[in-house]
This record gives structure tokens, C-alpha cells and sequence, in this order.
């Protein structure tokens, strides 16, 4: 009979390594669920000491007290006092803390101590001490603290080892409550046991009196924010217009080789012309993905989240929404779902509520293939490239939505609370090129899945609809628009004809439910079945231009600033909310802001070009 497993709940401050040690200990032997009731992940993994004492671990979301304002707090609170309803009482706290910074996390340790549960220390980051000069003398901290102390580095293979031994010689230590004013007994165990340099590096104290200056700071943000996306359009060219070389070269080569039929049709108008419409975006996301990673490894994303705090409370929302909606710019999913961390129910709602207005990744094949078509490739002032210039503009569009939604949810509610914004702002680092890049080839893999699954299932599913029924002998039109998809798209123009859009365009909506990036494939399926010999020697782009008014195109970009960014998106609002009520209230909302947003920009264009 097999031994009953240590149960052991790690815990820690946000940004303390602990998720990354969690999986370090416990590879692939770990599930991931919600808590009952509560849209709180549960971690939980199995792994075995050094002499095979099997180890039964749960990763506790990260919190900085155990006076919870959160969801994700409370449920740490709970699991750590032993009052949480349905998880066991853990045998064993192991309070991971970033070594690096002590002076931050030993309060926490501290107040841990206080519910009275056997505990061990784990300084996680011991690489990076030794890089940065710290000298930490772990036994003396072993003694003040009165626990076991683990010196970890949980991005090694090695560097979990003490962990695991101290686990098999040891039960671990039930704590000492500590007495007095926490933010003294802190300073006191700080001095006894650690040697440590300048809480600040020069260079860092240099960049943040620029950075975070109150105007200094958001004028660089600003302008790193415009080189992003100018750099979308000026470095992803050469790598685009090698893609469509290479997808009009395929089409052609299938329809020269093929005899008519079926399978050639398929082939060349479904499959190369929907898919290669949308791999050819490919460069330009990525490039995004580039900027978003070198400003998350260099330090610089919470200090962004510090100078816009004052202006999104201003709005309804808190300096922490900053990151969820920053995630949002990839995907509204797991920005959401990052929604999380902010404590008080009505932030985190607004927040949610605004996540889709942010441009997510998916867009991104809408806006550069209409700015493509009906925006010159020139500069501005000698120095921007005016597309993108406007896909800037797109993007502060949905940003400045999002906020106006947030002011009038605050002003319908006549909210009036002070907000405080409590963030760790850390060492500035020169990004890892082995971590960015790993980055890149992870987003590259999701879009390339993407592509060969969702994208690729809805091509050809249009491609069937928009070929099937077979038009009678005589007929006389396009074939197309007697098929499935061209009969639904001429019922629901009607309902699009005041925004401009035509039934190819209420076509390519409706698989774009799925994915954002299905609607450029949908059109390019559309047009080629409709015998469009020009998408297959010239593309898509050139063939739009010619068939839409710059009304039109415009009124499609409109629409994609505000539309919900896919059916995925709804889900997951419905799962973090647990409200019907609030996931119906935001779909509609979006849609009517969509339809009037496009209205209103197809009436301008058309009385400002006669």
C-alpha cells in the first residue's frame, strides 16, 4: 500500500517565480481547473522527493497580504488558514519569494507565519543574486525566520533540488507567530542577514526620471506606442510580398495542372486563395509580438501601467486594467481572463466589458488588408508611412471606445471611489534574444494552428457552401449567387446596405464569428468562386480595390473597431462573470456600437468624396 501523498500549497507575491517553480517540480503531471463556483484557476501537480516521497502540490494565485480584495486573493487566504470549503489542508506552505528583492516579499513571509501552518522558505531567483551582488546569509535568515529556508532557481533543472531535499529530512517547522509592527521586523531580519547593493542601479534611476516623468513619460509611451506601428508596415513588406508571390504562384500552378473540376476548385479558389490570404499577415503580427515582448522582458510594462493609472481611473477603470488590456492587444481571452487580479468587482466588470474594444491580433488581417487596398503607401512629413499612420489611428480608436464605454458605466453607477494602485516596478533588464524568441515561435504556432485548423474547417465549408447548388443549364448570373452562401448573403443585405457592405461582405461576417481572421479568407473564397480572374493573378488587395468605394472600406474598418472579436470571446465572458445578463448586455452592446460606428463613418466619407 502506497504511502499518502505530502500535500503542499506553494505561495508567494505576484512575480515571484512561483508558477514557473510549480511547473519545474512537477512537469507534465498537472491539471488545471476552476474552482467551484469561482473563476479561480486551480493548479494542482504531483511530483517526488529525492528518496520518492510522493508530493501532492497546489499553486495558490498570487496575492501581497492575506487581507483579500480579490477573488484570487480570497481564495489564497482560505486555502492557507485551512477555512476553504473544498481543499484540503495543506501539510506543508512553501512561500516562495523573489531573493532578489526581499525588502518586498519578507512581509508577506511574515504575515504567512502568523496562521500558525508549518512552513519552508523558498528563495527562488538565487541566480540572479549572485549576478546582481547579494550576498544573503541563508542560515542566519534559517534562524531569525525560524523555518527551513530553500535556495531554488526555478528556470534550471538543477535548481530545485535543495527544495526537494529539505522536503525529505524535514517536516516542515510550524512558525513562531512574529510580534510587533511587521515593516520593523522586516528591516531587522534585512540587516542581519543580507548584504545588498544600491536598491537601484544609475541606469535605472536615469530611465525612470525620463520614463515616469508625468509628461516626459507619456510622450514616450506615445512614441513607442507610433514606432510599433509604423514598424508593422515598414519591416514586414519584403516578408508579405514574398508570401503572395508564393500563394499566387501555387493558385496559378493548380489551375494551369488541373483539369476542371471539383478538386481544382477546392484547391486553388478555396484552400491556396483563403488560406494565403491570411498567412501573408503573418510578418505583421509577429512584428507586433516582437514589440510586446521586448517591452514585458525589459521591465517596461508595469511602469507604462503606472503613468496611465491617473487617466483610466479617470475613465472608470484602474492603473491594473492596464496589463489585461494590454493582453487584449493579442487576444481578448487571456485578457479577461487576466482580469483576475484586480480586486474590486466593479474595476474588474468595466474591465471585461471593455477587454474586446482593444485591436486583438485577429484584426490585424482586416485593417492591413483594407489599409493595403484603399490607403497610399507614401510618407507623411518625410519621415511616417501614412498606412501606418491610420493603423495607429485604428488603434487608438479602440482604445479611446474603450474608454468612453468605462466613463459611462462609472457615471451610470455615480461611482466616486478612490482607487489605489499598489505594483511591483521591476529591475529593468536587456531582453533575453533565447526568451523573445521563444515567444515569437509560441504566437507563430498558435497562428499557424489556427490556420490549419479553425481557418482551414471554414474555408472549406464556405468553399462548399458558396459552390453547392450547382446552377440549372441556362442560367444566367454567377453561379455563386445561386449557391448556400450567396443566397444567404443577398437575405441579410438588406439589413448591411445602409453601412455600405455588399453580400460578400455579410458573407464573410458570418464565418468571422469564428475567427476574425476567417473573414479575409471568406472573401477571398467568395470572390474567387465568382470568377474573379484578377484575385488569382493580382490578389485580393488589387481586386477590392477595384469592386468597393472607399465608403465601404472605411465603414469594414469601423466595424472592426468595435464588432466582438469572436464567439470564443463571448464564452469566456460568460464563464468570468457567471452572468447571462452582463455577456448578452456586452454582445449587444458591441454590436450596436459596430453597426452605428459604421454607419456614421460611410456617411461621412461619402459626403467628404461628393
Amino acid at each position: 500500500m502506497s504511502a499518502a501523498p505530502l500535500n503542499l500549497a506553494l505561495v508567494g507575491n505576484p512575480n515571484c517565480g512561483k508558477t514557473a517553480l510549480f511547473n519545474r517540480l512537477t512537469g507534465a503531471r498537472q491539471k488545471v481547473a476552476n474552482y467551484p463556483g469561482v473563476t479561480v484557476e486551480r493548479k494542482e501537480g504531483f511530483f517526488e522527493t529525492l528518496s520518492g516521497k510522493p508530493v501532492r502540490v497546489l499553486d495558490l494565485p498570487g496575492t501581497y497580504s492575506l487581507n483579500a480584495t480579490s477573488p484570487d486573493e480570497e481564495v489564497t487566504r482560505q486555502v492557507c488558514t485551512g477555512t476553504h470549503a473544498t481543499e484540503q489542508v495543506p501539510d506543508v506552505l512553501v512561500c516562495v519569494v523573489d531573493a532578489t528583492n526581499l525588502r518586498l516579499h519578507l512581509r508577506f513571509v511574515l504575515e504567512l507565519m502568523g496562521t500558525g501552518r508549518p512552513m519552508i522558505l523558498a528563495l527562488n531567483m538565487m541566480d540572479q543574486v549572485e549576478r546582481r551582488g547579494i550576498r544573503i546569509n541563508v542560515s542566519a535568515l534559517a534562524e531569525q525566520l525560524g523555518i527551513p529556508v530553500a535556495e531554488t532557481v526555478a528556470l534550471k533543472h538543477q535548481g530545485v533540488m535543495d527544495l526537494r531535499r529539505q522536503l525529505d529530512q524535514v517536516t516542515a517547522v510550524v512558525p513562531a507567530k512574529p510580534e510587533g509592527d511587521l515593516d520593523q521586523r522586516v528591516r531587522d531580519v534585512l540587516d542581519r542577514c543580507i548584504e545588498q547593493p544600491d536598491a537601484l542601479a544609475p541606469w535605472d534611476q536615469k530611465l525612470d526620471a525620463w520614463l515616469l516623468h508625468p509628461v516626459l513619460g507619456l510622450a514616450s509611451l506615445a512614441a513607442i506606442m507610433f514606432l510599433m506601428f509604423q514598424a508593422v508596415y515598414a519591416w514586414a513588406a519584403p516578408l508579405m510580398d514574398v508570401i503572395d508571390a508564393g500563394t499566387v504562384a501555387a493558385a496559378e500552378m493548380v489551375m494551369t495542372t488541373l483539369p476542371d473540376s471539383a478538386l481544382r476548385s477546392l484547391l486553388a479558389d478555396g484552400i491556396i486563395a483563403g488560406l494565403g490570404g491570411v498567412l501573408i499577415f503573418l510578418p505583421q503580427i509577429l512584428i507586433l509580438f516582437l514589440f510586446i515582448l521586448i517591452l514585458e522582458e525589459s521591465g517596461y510594462l508595469p511602469r507604462a501601467a503606472f503613468l496611465l493609472d491617473r487617466i483610466m481611473v479617470g475613465a472608470g477603470l484602474t492603473g491594473r486594467s492596464f496589463i489585461p488590456l494590454l493582453s487584449s492587444f493579442a487576444c481578448a481571452i487571456p485578457g479577461i481572463m487576466a482580469t483576475r487580479s484586480i480586486q474590486d468587482p466593479r474595476d474588474r466588470l468595466a474591465t471585461i466589458i471593455v477587454a474586446p474594444l482593444m485591436t486583438c491580433s485577429a484584426r490585424l488581417p482586416v485593417y492591413t488588408l483594407l489599409i493595403g487596398a484603399f490607403v497610399p503607401r507614401q510618407s507623411v512629413a518625410g519621415m511616417f508611412n501614412l498606412q501606418g499612420v491610420t493603423l495607429f489611428v485604428l488603434y487608438v480608436a479602440g482604445i479611446l471606445s474603450a474608454m468612453g464605454v468605462a466613463y459611462v458605466m462609472k457615471w451610470l453607477r455615480h461611482d466616486k471611489a478612490e482607487h489605489s494602485l499598489l505594483l511591483e516596478l521591476p529591475a529593468y533588464h536587456v531582453p533575453s534574444p533565447l526568451n523573445v524568441v521563444i515567444g515569437l515561435w509560441e504566437r507563430a504556432k498558435i497562428f499557424l494552428r489556427r490556420v490549419g485548423g479553425i481557418i482551414l474547417s471554414m474555408t472549406v465549408l464556405l468553399w462548399f457552401l458558396a459552390s453547392f447548388p450547382v446552377p440549372p443549364e441556362g442560367y444566367v448570373g454567377a453561379s455563386v449567387d445561386y449557391s448556400f452562401a450567396g443566397r444567404i448573403g443577398h437575405a441579410i443585405q438588406p439589413l448591411f446596405a445602409p453601412i455600405g457592405f455588399n453580400w460578400e461582405i455579410c458573407i464573410a461576417l458570418i464565418p468571422g464569428l469564428a475567427a476574425r481572421e476567417v473573414a479575409v479568407s471568406a472573401l477571398a473564397t467568395v470572390y474567387a468562386l465568382s470568377g474573379s480572374d484578377e484575385l488569382v493573378t493580382q490578389g485580393l488587395s488589387s481586386l477590392i480595390t477595384a469592386q468597393w468605394s472607399l465608403a465601404t472600406a472605411f465603414s469594414l474598418l469601423a466595424w472592426y473597431v468595435f464588432a466582438p472579436q469572436c464567439l470564443s470571446t463571448i464564452a469566456v465572458i460568460r464563464r468570468e462573470t457567471n452572468s447571462w445578463k452582463v455577456t448578452l448586455g456586452t454582445t449587444v452592446l458591441l454590436f450596436t456600437l459596430a453597426y452605428l460606428g459604421a454607419l456614421l463613418v460611410y456617411r461621412l466619407t461619402l459626403l467628404a468624396t461628393g
